[in-house]
This record gives structure tokens, C-alpha cells and sequence, in this order.
């Protein structure tokens, strides 16, 4: 389907001045190309300043039967007949022409290159390029300025090479300077004439050759690497990659089959329909093989890729014959972004065009092949030509525009937050719409420059319009004169040749958005007022695609035929920039506009709402002012309205509302939807609400959707706003603590602001927080634990809310410990066990006894919510404290403070999960001198399987212990200690000290293990030889009694 708008896209119509009937006519460069019907001479013409004022004129060696000009480079390629012969010439510096001057040299293709000539001073050159077939189509690439020639059956791409103009000098500098200057003097006094001490020459290098048996091409295009050809029904597109890899092309079995078909003459062939994209087009049956002919290119061997193959069917159309069904108008044409730097990279985009007289079709190559638009036409249309903005299309008798989508696909592949809750555009298949035509008399021939559409019309008498219409109503096999470039009677029926000027986007927006308005007041809804303001907003996307750096190139390009006294470069500078910025407000403009039909619009779309009132950078308090309901419906807000707002509100932002904003939006969703009140209250950006009002709506709330725990909790958080704690208190009290933790799973922002659904890092606890840190911290510590399990907050967004609070140094590591009971994360929990472990150090360092219990800060004098005693029971990682520590650890001779952490740090020690290691670095703050700090150490080495040391250590320090130790440690794989270390060294202490009973008491206890551990031979070979035997024999009597029994 195509929308029809009554925009109108042309501003000025202008006539070129030409002496003789125009034949053929081309553009680029800011010049218009037309050669005379039937004549061997182009003029030039500048369309960039007003009367398109004439520029030079130059002679062609043959009668010019086709004209193509290339932005680089800025040549032009003509195909010539003469003597019944078909050549193929390109023309370069032809703009020195209009200095008058008569030099002309002729050459062959790649004469310059191989160094053959050595030009004197800059003059116009026609270069000869042979060619083994007539050509047929020409085309250049407007990306590198390569040539690309179709012949009968074969592509010939042709590669355009540049020799520098001081290279070329070298050889006889002293006579060549002369002359050098006075062109360089002659140019600068011609106008615009862009002529350098450094001038390029150009000459073209045969690259490689493209055979294409089953194809006969009628137009070619080239661009970027891709090939289009098309013949009568058929297109094909190509891509061409230089790999340096050698590959071998073997010619396919089609080929070589073709010359040996029959003749097709007496056949009458219909192919089918046929429509093969990407990968698939390969399947087509048109063989393609490739052939390498370029001496000096050093790009290696090419590699071939098939990319979109069309056949159409011939079909009857209203003023067309089936005979006339042909395709025209193939075009390659690039799209560059504004991350792109220029054209002499590869472009972002490239679409690809062509048309039949009854539809257009337009196809996007990169990043996947893709149908964008079909282009249905109201009458038959004999050319037309694709542009950023608009496709233009001629008839017989009218100018028409057609929107296009290549700035849809072109944005998505520059913003990659476009189709986000961020950014929005719209689709690449929208439909398109045609605008206001301009009518004319006999059109045959349309190109574009810019904003310039340069058209060529004859009237032909001989043939009036109306009955030619009616007489193919009739019968439509009597075939329509179809307004095809050919020359006309000599006798001249009136010609003419037209400038039509396009509006500027912007100006084209403003009455496109002018013509919405009468959408907006009949029905605000209209699917053609969506449609219209995505027209106007993809025709701004497409002028702000283009960069500053694209437009000073195409300026360039038309400058060596413009005036001398124009802005100079900080003033087109300063223009562009000033045209940008209108640009871009006019595009939030239309974004607010959009947001505006998708707020009220349909459910399927009303999501849209929230990008584009995004983009359009309006303000929460605009856009509700915006989307007040209508006096028809005072109750009824827009589903995209409510889905923006509660967006807005559920991200966080910094931006407060206003106490009148606020109670406002708090009435929007109690009449809309009252089920996300407690979300909506939540929202850091509603609180300025009034707690008085907001109450009185959750109240009414509850009476009618019944009591829950969130509620209760938003309730509550208005009670303290209003300070009435004990109705705080009561409303608190409803629910049991379990209960309320799992609201504030469900609504974490009645905790905290800042970080939870948000991007932003920093994260602040809500008057709710700091009441429950006071009255409830058993609760507020429970319910940041369930908060970071149920990945509603992060440990250290946790850690800065605890000192937010303030409490960084008891509910912090209540945190700590609870946390260590609830995750499963390794990582966290080592983290978490170092942590507590640098805490409880941290509190054996500055707290020793009861005397220096007072000065510890307030915070931590508060008793821990965990005990060890609890810790142990409940956390596994926290294991038992080993019964030897009871007799190093010091009853009622230290604060409580710091015998709890004593207690949990032996317990983190004695438990199976902390990594000694890494606290041992830090228990060198802890002396060894007291028994506690003595068990810590003995614990730690225990721990790292120093067993002899620390049985060394105890029996030096505390040798009471000793048996408890070796009971509780030398088990399993540690038992031969007892015999191995422990004996002997009870033995040697004993012997030094006879009438100490505290060793041998314990050595009493160690034989005893021995002996039941051990066989009668061991126990011999452990028996001292030092005299004392006798003492040993009671043990070694059990030893061998135990021995016989089992």
C-alpha cells in the first residue's frame, strides 16, 4: 500500500539555457552534462548557481550514445559510435576546458602508468579503453571511482588508478616548471578552478573479468564491491572480495554447454518468477565465472559471492504492452554514517534499486539481504532515480516522489540502541507514501544532483497523449509509443530542459508536520497521523546521517564550477553546524510528537511511548501536562502514557518531582492503575508526595483489594513521614518478620534508592531504612540478606548502606555473619570469611580488657545479633571450638566484647571453609605473650599441619594441654606423632625434670596411647636405653596382653 500526502517537495523550476535539442543528459560534480541529439559534443552546465550558467564545452570522438560522470575522480565515461564501431572513452579534466584553452591529449588505457608519456602543464585527456566485445552499459562506483562496463556477455571492471602530477614531473623538472606555473596561475583566476601544485592524473587498470554466458546485460551498476547487471526481466547482484589466497575458477559445465544450445528462436520462453536472497541466490541459473587480467594490481585472486537474484514475469500493465515490460533503472547506491569519516571508507549500507514501469523495488545489500519497499505506480514510469531522502520517478507527463527507508536501516546500523526502551526508529518496512506531483509535458530522461532534479522533456506531435491512451484501453495488443531517449524529427516538436529544485528536508518536515495537524485535530489516533510523523521523522534521520565531512566532499566535488566569492570555510563551518542543530531539535520535536500518538495509541504499540518521549528530551512534568486526559474522557490515560510513567518511575533517576507532580502522578495510577501503588510510592522521584493524601489512597486501597504485606509497609513508611510512630509501630506489627522481608523482596525500594533496578552505582537507604537500623535490626539485616540473594542488591551497594547508617562496625558485620549462614557462593563467602576474620583481629587488637572495653565506640558496645555460640550451631562455617582451647582461653579476664570475638575467630579457625593463609599476614598484630593470643597462633599452625612445632610450642607454654591437643588433633594419618614426636619428647622434658607432674602426667597418658596404638616390637624399639626401662614395663606388659587377646 501507498500513502498519498499532499506535500509538496519541489521549491524553484528553473530552464537550462541550451542552444541545441539535448539528447542525452547526465549529472554530477555540480555540473549538468547534456549532449546534442545526434551530435559528437557535450556542454556543461553549473546547477549549483542560479540560471545554471554554462561552464565549457568539449568535443567526444564519436557520436555519444550513453553518459555516465564519477564523483571520484570526476570523469566522465561516454560510449561512442562511429564508422559503425562502438568505443568506450572516459574524459578527465574536463573542466579545463572552460579556461578556453584547446590542448586535448589522447591515450590509451594505462599509457600514463607504464611512464610511455610525460605531460606537460594540465590539460583535458581522452583515454582510449579497448575493449574485445561493444560495450553496452557503463557504470562508476561512487565509493572508489572504478569503472565497470557491460558487454554482451561478459562484465569488464575496470580499476581507476592515480599518478601523481610531481612523479610524473621528475624526470624533466627545469621544463616543465614553467609551464606548471602559468596553469597553476590560470586556474586560480578561473572560477572555482580547484587545480594544486600536487594535481593527480587518472588512467584505469583492467582488474578482472566477470563471464555471464546466460545473461545479456542492459544497465550495470557498481558499488563498494558489489556488481548489479540487469537484462530485460532479469537482476542479478554480485559481490567481489580480493582475497590473497589463490583460488581456481573452473569454468561451470552451464558455460560450457552454452555454446552448444539450441537455437531459442523458434522457442517462445516464459520464465517463471523467481526471488532468491543471500546465500540462496546462488541457486539461480545464471553461471558466473571469473577471469583475472590485471598486471599490476596487488590485490591477489577474487573471490565471487552471489547476493540477490530477481526474475519477473512479463505481465500487462495499463499503457504498457508485455513486449515493453522491461526493467530499467538499476542503481547501486551507498549510504555512509557519522561514524564514518568519509567515502573513501566502505559504507555502512548499500541498496540496491530497480524498476519495472508498473512497480519499484528497493533492496538493502549489507548486513543480510532485505526487501525494503515495493513502489506500486499509479501509471507507467519510464526512469527513476534513488536519493538519500526521496526516490524520483518520471512518467510521460509528471514529477513524482516517493518516500524512502534507507535511513531506517542506515540508523540501526549506527546506533545500536535503536529498538531499546532508549531509543526508537521507525521500521524499515513501513509503507511508503508518494507526495505532490509536478506535471510536465513529454518527459524522457531525470538525474539527480543533490537537491537539483534535472529533467528533459520533447513534446511529440505525432503522437497526442489521449488517444494513444484510449486506443491501448481498447486493445491491448496494439503496442503504446513509449517516451524513450531517441533522437525526434529534425523539423523540432519543442524541447525542454528543466532544474527542478527539491525542498530542504527540514523545510519538507515542517509541512509534513503542518499537514499532520489536520490528522491530530479529527483523530488524534489515525494511523495515517503515525504515519506521516514517522515519514517526517525518517527524513530528518536521513539529513543527520549525513556528516559535516560527506557534505564538504560533495561541495568540493561541485566547486571547480562555482563562484569565487563564496563563505569560506569557518563560515560553512559555522552554517553546517547551525543547520545541524535545527535539525536535531526538530527531531526531538518529532519525537515528542510520536510519543504523543503511540501514549494514546493501540496495546500492540503503546511501548513505543517511552523511547521517543526519551529521545525527544521533555521533561516527566511536560509530558504528563501533555497527556492530560481530554475533556471527553477526563478519567482515560493512554496505555503508552502509563507505561512510560511507570518506567520513569521504576528506573531510577535524579530527577525529584514536585510535591504537585507527584500527588498528581499518585492520582494518575490510583484512577489507572491502583495495583502498582506500591511501586509507584516507592519511586525516589515521588518524595515530595504529600504522606497525608497518599495515605488516604492506600487506605482506600486496602479497603477495597484486601491487606498485603507491601502495602502495609508503603502504609507504614506514611506513618513515619508523618512521624506518628506508634501507628508506625502498630502497622509494622501486623505481619511477622519472615512476612515483611518477602515484601521488601517484592518491593525493594521501600529499603533503598539509587541502585536496585537503575543504572546508577550509587545507592542510599530510605527513612525506613534508618527507622528499622534503630527498632529492628535483627529485621533490616535479614531483609538486606534476602535482598542480595534474590540479586536485588550487591554486597558492596549492601556495605555502603550500613555506613550510610552509620553501623559499619556492628549491623555491617551482623550482615557479614548472615550472610555467611544464607550464600552458596564461594567466592563471596571467602570474601565474607576474610572479612569477619579482619573484624574480630581488628577487635582483639583494641580491645583487651575490661578497662579498655570503654573505649570502644558506641556502635559496637551493642550486642552482636549472632553469638559464637549461635554462629557455631547454625553456620557451617563456623566449626566447634577444639576442647583444648578451654584451657588456653582466660575465664572472666577480658570484656565481653572481646571474648565473643575470641570465640568466633577460634570458631572461624576451627571450621573447615577459612583460608589460613590469608589472615595470617594479619594475626602478626596479635601477641603471643597471652594465652588467647597464643591459642590463635597454635591454631593457625595446626591448621597449616605444623603438628611437631606446635607441640613444641605447647609443651613449652601450656603443657596441660597438651594431652586434650593430641587427643583432639593426633588422629587418623597424625597418630604416629604420638610415638614419633610426643614421646620422645615428654622423655627428654621429664628426664630434665623428674618432679614435674604435669609431664608426667602426661607422659603417663601418652605410654598409654602408645601401647594400645602399637605392637610389642614397636614399643620395644620406642623404649629409652638410658636406664629407665622398669618404668616402661607396666605399659609394655599391656601393650603384649592387648597384643594376644586380639
Amino acid at each position: 500500500m501507498v500513502h498519498v500526502y499532499n506535500c509538496h517537495p519541489f521549491s524553484a523550476q528553473q530552464i537550462v539555457q541550451v542552444e541545441q535539442e539535448p539528447g542525452l543528459i547526465c549529472c554530477g560534480g555540480g555540473a549538468l552534462f547534456v549532449v546534442a541529439t545526434g551530435g559528437c559534443k557535450v556542454e556543461a552546465y553549473s546547477v549549483e548557481k542560479e540560471g545554471c550558467p554554462f561552464i565549457c564545452r568539449f568535443a567526444t570522438m564519436g557520436t555519444v550514445k550513453s553518459i555516465q560522470h564519477s564523483k571520484i575522480g570526476d570523469y566522465l565515461v561516454t560510449i561512442e559510435e562511429k564508422n559503425s564501431a562502438t568505443y568506450l572513452r572516459a574524459y578527465t579534466n574536463w573542466r579545463h576546458q572552460a579556461e578556453g584553452k584547446a590542448r586535448v591529449g589522447v591515450r590509451l588505457l594505462g599509457h600514463l602508468l607504464r611512464g610511455a608519456s610525460v605531460r606537460v602543464g594540465v590539460q583535458m585527456e581522452i583515454i582510449e579503453i579497448p575493449l574485445s566485445e561493444s560495450p553496452v552499459a557503463v557504470a562508476c562506483c561512487s565509493v572508489t571511482g572504478d569503472l565497470l562496463v557491460g558487454c554482451e556477455n561478459t562484465l569488464v571492471l575496470f580499476a581507476l588508478r592515480r599518478q601523481n602530477q610531481h612523479s610524473l614531473k621528475q624526470q624533466n623538472q627545469s621544463q616543465l616548471q614553467s609551464t606548471w606555473t602559468n596553469s597553476q596561475q590560470s586556474s586560480s583566476q578561473s572560477q572555482g578552478q580547484i587545480v594544486g601544485s600536487n594535481q593527480n592524473f587518472l588512467d584505469f587498470e583492467r582488474s578482472v573479468i566477470l563471464h555471464l554466458p546466460k545473461i545479456k546485460p542492459k544497465q550495470v551498476a557498481l558499488c563498494g564491491g558489489y556488481v548489479a547487471v540487469q537484462a530485460e526481466l532479469e537482476v542479478l547482484v554480485l559481490k567481489l572480495d580480493a582475497s590473497s589466497e589463490p583460488e581456481t575458477l573452473e569454468e561451470s559445465s552451464d558455460t560450457k554447454k552454452a555454446d552448444h544450445l539450441e537455437d531459442p528462436a523458434d522457442f517462445l520462453l516464459l520464465p517463471r518468477h523467481q526471488e532468491l536472497l543471500g546465500d540462496r541466490a546462488k541457486d539461480c541459473d545464471i553461471p558466473v565465472s571469473i577471469e583475472k587480467t590485471g598486471l599490476e594490481d596487488g590485490t591477489g585472486q577474487y573471490t565471487l559471492s552471489y547476493v540477490l537474484f530477481r526474475r519477473f514475469t512479463p505481465d500487462f500493465f495499463q499503457g504498457c504492452s508485455v513486449e515493453e515490460t522491461q526493467l530499467h533503472s538499476l542503481q547501486l547506491y551507498p549510504l555512509f554514517t557519522s561514524h564514518q569519516a568519509g567515502s573513501l571508507e566502505e559504507p555502512s549500507c548499500i541498496f540496491c534499486f530497480f524498476s519495472l514501469p508498473s512497480a519499484g523495488y528497493l533492496y538493502s545489500l549489507k548486513g543480510g539481504v532485505e526487501l525494503l519497499s515495493a513502489y506500486q505506480y499509479p501509471e507507467k514510469v519510464l526512469k527513476a532515480v534513488l536519493t538519500d531522502h526521496l526516490l524520483h520517478v518520471i512518467t510521460k507527463n509528471a514529477l513524482q516522489c516517493f518516500t524512502v527507508r534507507c535511513a531506517a536501516v542506515a540508523t540501526r546500523v549506527e546506533d545500536p540502541y535503536i529498538d531499546t526502551t532508549m531509543k526508537a526508529c521507525p521500521p524499515s518496512g513501513l509503507e511508503v507514501c508518494a507526495l505532490r506531483m509536478q506535471l510536465f509535458i513529454g518527459l524522457r530522461s531525470v538525474c539527480v544532483y543533490g537537491r537539483h532534479v534535472m529533467l528533459l522533456s520533447t513534446a511529440d506531435a505525432e503522437a497526442p497523449e489521449e488517444p494513444e491512451r484510449t486506443t491501448q484501453r481498447r486493445g491491448l495488443g496494439r503496442k503504446w509509443t513509449i517516451s524513450s531517449p531517441k533522437e525526434t524529427s529534425t523539423a523540432g516538436h519543442g524541447w525542454n530542459l528543466y532544474v527542478v529544485d527539491t525542498v530542504s528536508p527540514l523545510t519538507l518536515y515542517q509541512e509534513m508536520v503542518e499537514y499532520s495537524q489536520r490528522y491530530a485535530e479529527t483523530n488524534p489516533q489515525a494511523q495515517s497521523l503515525r504515519h506521516l510523523l514517522s515519514e517526517a521523522h525518517l527524513l530528518l534521520r536521513t539529513s543527520l546521517l549525513q556528516t559535516s565531512e560527506q557534505q564538504r566532499s560533495t561541495e568540493e566535488d561541485s566547486a571547480p564550477s562555482l563562484q569565487t566569492g563564496t563563505d569560506g570555510p569557518a563560515e560553512r563551518q559555522t552554517a553546517e553546524q547551525t543547520d545541524r542543530q535545527e535539525l536535531e531539535e526538530a527531531l526531538r520535536q518529532n519525537c515528542a510528537q510520536l510519543g504523543d500518538c503511540f501514549s494514546r495509541g493501540s496495546q500492540k504499540d503503546c511501548h513505543l511511548a517511552l523511547p521517543y518521549y526519551r529521545m525527544s528530551g521533555l521533561s516527566v512534568t511536560e509530558i504528563i501536562t501533555r497527556n492530560r486526559p481530554l475533556p471527553s474522557s477526563p478519567h482515560s490515560y493512554g496505555p503508552g502514557f502509563l507505561f512510560y510513567l511507570k518506567h520513569y518511575l521504576f528506573e531510577e533517576t535524579e530527577q525529584i518531582l514536585s510535591q504537585e507532580v507527584a500527588d498528581e502522578v499518585i492520582d494518575i495510577f490510583s484512577q489507572s492503575e491502583p495495583s502498582e501503588l506500591v511501586s509507584v510510592c516507592a519511586s525516589p522521584s515521588l518524595i515530595n508526595i504529600s504522606p497525608a493524601q497518599t495515605l488516604r489512597i492506600l487506605q482506600h486501597l486496602e479497603d477495597t483489594a484486601g491487606v498485603s504485606v507491601p502495602l502495609t509497609t508503603t502504609m507504614a513508611t506514611m506513618m513515619l513521614r508523618l512521624d506518628d510512630l506508634p501507628q508506625y509501630t502498630h502497622l509494622m506489627e501486623r505481619h511477622a518478620e519472615m512476612l515483611l522481608v518477602y515484601g521488601f523482596i517484592e518491593e525493594p525500594r521501600l529499603l533503598l534508592h539509587g541502585g536496585v533496578r537503575g543504572q546508577y552505582t550509587h545507592i542510599r537507604p530510605t527513612a525506613l531504612t534508618r527507622q528499622l537500623a534503630k527498632s529492628q535490626p535483627g529485621l533490616l539485616v535479614a531483609a538486606m540478606v534476602a535482598l542480595h540473594e534474590n540479586n536485588k542488591v550487591q554486597l558492596e551497594q549492601a556495605d555502603h548502606i550500613f555506613k550510610e547508617l552509620g553501623c559499619e562496625n556492628c549491623l555491617q558485620v551482623d550482615f557479614w555473619e548472615a550472610m555467611l549462614m544464607a550464600s552458596s557462593q564461594e567466592t563471596i563467602i571467602q570474601e565474607l570469611l576474610f572479612r569477619v576474620a579482619s573484624v574480630y583481629i581488628d577487635r582483639l587488637t583494641n580491645t583487651t580488657s575490661d578497662t579498655n572495653a570503654n573505649k570502644l565506640q558506641t556502635p559496637s558496645r551493642r550486642r552482636p545479633l549472632k553469638s559464637a555460640d549461635d554462629l557455631i550451631n547454625s553456620c557451617s562455617h563456623y566449626g566447634a571450638l577444639s576442647p583444648w582451647l578451654t584451657v588456653l582461653n582466660p575465664a572472666h579476664t577480658t570484656s565481653s566484647q572481646h571474648q565473643e570475638a575470641l570465640f568466633k575467630l577460634q570458631s572461624l579457625l576451627c571450621g573447615p571453609s577459612l583460608s589460613v593463609g590469608s589472615v595470617v599476614p594479619l594475626m602478626e598484630r596479635l601477641s603471643e605473650e597471652t594465652l588467647w593470643g597464643f591459642s590463635l597462633h597454635l591454631l593457625c599452625a595446626t591448621r597449616r599441619g605444623q603438628y611437631d612445632i606446635s607441640i613444641e610450642k605447647l609443651l613449652d607454654r601450656c603443657p596441660q594441654a597438651i594431652i586434650a591437643y593430641a587427643n583432639h588433633q593426633l588422629q587418623d594419618k597424625h597418630m604416629v606423632l604420638w610415638w614419633q614426636k610426643l614421646l620422645p619428647e615428654l622423655c627428654n622434658r621429664t628426664r630434665a625434670a623428674a618432679d614435674n607432674s604435669i609431664l608426667l602426667a602426661a607422659l603417663k597418658e601418652t605410654l598409654v596411647v602408645v601401647a594400645m596404638e602399637t605392637s610389642p616390637t614397636e614399643f620395644l624399639e620406642l623404649m629409652p636405653d638410658d636406664g629407665t626401662a622398669s618404668y616402661f614395663l607396666p605399659y609394655l606388659l599391656t601393650c603384649s596382653q592387648r597384643h594376644l587377646l586380639a
